[in-house]
C-alpha cells in the first residue's frame, strides 16, 4: 500500500481515508505493508506494517505539514552522519519511488495499491518490475484541485493520465470523481470501480465527558449566539469565499451567528482580509490547521450548531459525516460526492450564496427542522461503513488475483 500520510502526521482528507480503510481491509484478513514517505511513531496502529521511504546513507525524513497545498510540501533529511537538508517535495517523490523500486524488487506482494498522483510514478515502477497488478485509489485529481478548471499543474496532470492508462484497476471514491476521470482524461468506464468512503458511527460521541477546549464559543453561545463550522484546506476548491459571502447575508439577518474556519491553505490570509473588508471580522473565527483526530478536531465539530461544506468541486468529502457524527446537521454542496450517499440535509449549489443563506438561516431558527434533520441523517449514517468499503476492495483484489495481500 503507497500513501502520503496517515494521522497525525496528515494536510487534509486522504489520511483518515488511509488510514480506516487498511484497518477495515485488516479485518478481511489482508496483510498490508504501508510505504510512508517520513519517519514517525503510531503506537496505535497494530494492524498493519509501516515503513518510511528512507533514501540513501539518510537515517530520519521529516513531514513538515506547514506546505500549503501537496505540491509545494517540505521535507527534512537527516543524515546518519547528523548533518540536516531541507528537501523539496518533487525531490523526495523521486527518492520514494527509489524506495518503492528496492522493495518490490526483494519483497513478494500481491497487489500494489497506490493512493493519489503523489505515489502514481511509485506504483507504475513497482508494477512495471513485479508484473503485479496496480491498483489506484483517487482521491481527487488535479481537475477538481483547481475548482474544476482546466487550470492547474500540467505535471501533475501527465502523472495522473499515466497512472490512469496504466493501471490495472481505479478506484474512485465517488460517481462525481469517475465521471471527471473518464471525462478530462479520456479513461474507460469500465476500468473504474465506485468504493465510497465511510465514517465508523459510535454511539458515545454526542455525549462523551469532558468539556470543550474552545471556552470562548462555549460562552457565546451561552450568550445566545449559535455557531456554523467549516473544516478542511483553505484552498480555491473548498469553495470557502462563497461561505464568507453567504456568511455576510446571514449575520445581516441574524448578528448572534459565528462562522468558524478550521483549517490551513493559500487562503487563509485572503479568507481573513475577506472578512474585514465584507465588515463581518468580528463574526468570523479562523482556528487554523489542526489535526484531523484527538480533542481539537472533535471539540471543534461539537461547538457546531451546523456544519457547511461548500465546495466548487468535491470528490467526497468525509467532514460532513464527521459532523453528523458529532451532532450537528449539514449543508452540502451540490458538487461534492457526499451527496451521492446524504440525502437528510440541504444541498445547494456552491455560488447560490442566497439559497446557502436561506437554508442556514432556517436551520439555526427552526429547531424543530434542525433536529429532524440531524435524526434522520444519522439514522441514515448506520448504512455507511468502512466494513463495506473494505468488503467491495477485497472483491477487487481477487478479481486480479489469487490470494489476497496488498
Amino acid at each position: 500500500m503507497l500513501g502520503w500520510e496517515l494521522p497525525p502526521h496528515h494536510t487534509g482528507g486522504m489520511g483518515v481515508v488511509c488510514l480506516q480503510l487498511c484497518k477495515a481491509l485488516s479485518k478481511q484478513n489482508v496483510d498490508i505493508e504501508f510505504i510512508l514517505p517520513f519517519t514517525a511513531d503510531f503506537p496505535e496502529i497494530d494492524f498493519m506494517k509501516i515503513n518510511p521511504a528512507l533514501p540513501h546513507n539518510v537515517y530520519e525524513v521529516l513531514f513538515n505539514a506547514g506546505g500549503s497545498t501537496y505540491d509545494n510540501q517540505l521535507f527534512t533529511y537527516i543524515h546518519k552522519d547528523g548533518t540536516t537538508r531541507g528537501v523539496k517535495m518533487i525531490e523526495h517523490q523521486n527518492a520514494y519511488v527509489e524506495y518503492v523500486t528496492k522493495l518490490v524488487k526483494f519483497g513478494e506482494y500481491d497487489i500494489v495499491h497506490a493512493h493519489d498522483w503523489l505515489t502514481f510514478r511509485a506504483g507504475l515502477a513497482a508494477k512495471m518490475l513485479s508484473g503485479k497488478p496496480l491498483i489506484l485509489h483517487v482521491h481527487a485529481t488535479e481537475y477538481d484541485r483547481c475548482g474544476g478548471s482546466s487550470n492547474g499543474n500540467p505535471l501533475i496532470k501527465d502523472i495522473e493520465f499515466l497512472g490512469f492508462s496504466m493501471a490495472d484497476r481505479i478506484i474512485a471514491i465517488s460517481q462525481r470523481i469517475k465521471n471527471t476521470i473518464v471525462r478530462e482524461y479520456g479513461i474507460d468506464s469500465s476500468k473504474i470501480e465506485i468504493v465510497h468512503n465511510a465514517m465508523e458511527f459510535q454511539e458515545h460521541e454526542l455525549n462523551e465527558p469532558g468539556g470543550s477546549i474552545y471556552r470562548y464559543l462555549e460562552y457565546m453561545k451561552s450568550s445566545g449566539y449559535r455557531v456554523v463550522l467549516s473544516a478542511g484546506r483553505l484552498t480555491i476548491q473548498k469553495g470557502l469565499t462563497y461561505l464568507m459571502q453567504t456568511a455576510k447575508l446571514v449575520i445581516e439577518r441574524d448578528p448572534k451567528v459565528l462562522f468558524v474556519f478550521v483549517g490551513g491553505g493559500e487562503q487563509y490570509n485572503e479568507l481573513i482580509q475577506m472578512s474585514a473588508d465584507l465588515g463581518i471580522s468580528k463574526n468570523v473565527i479562523m482556528v487554523g490547521h489542526l489535526n484531523g483526530t484527538g480533542r481539537a478536531w472533535r471539540d471543534a465539530f461539537r461547538s457546531a450548531d451546523l456544519f457547511v461544506l461548500p465546495s466548487v468541486s468535491e470528490p467526497f468529502g468525509i467532514t460532513p459525516i464527521e459532523a453528523i457524527t458529532y451532532g450537528s446537521p449539514v449543508i452540502i454542496s451540490k458538487q461534492s460526492g457526499t451527496a451521492e450517499l446524504l440525502h437528510n440535509c440541504f444541498k445547494t449549489d456552491f455560488w447560490d450564496t442566497n439559497e446557502m443563506a436561506n437554508q442556514i438561516y432556517s436551520l439555526l431558527n427552526y429547531r424543530g427542522l434542525s433536529e429532524t434533520m440531524f435524526n434522520n441523517s444519522r439514522m441514515e449514517l448506520r448504512n455507511i461503513s468502512w466494513n463495506k468499503s473494505a468488503q467491495k476492495l477485497v472483491g477487487v483484489y481477487n478479481s486480479h488475483m489469487c490470494g489476497v495481500g496488498a
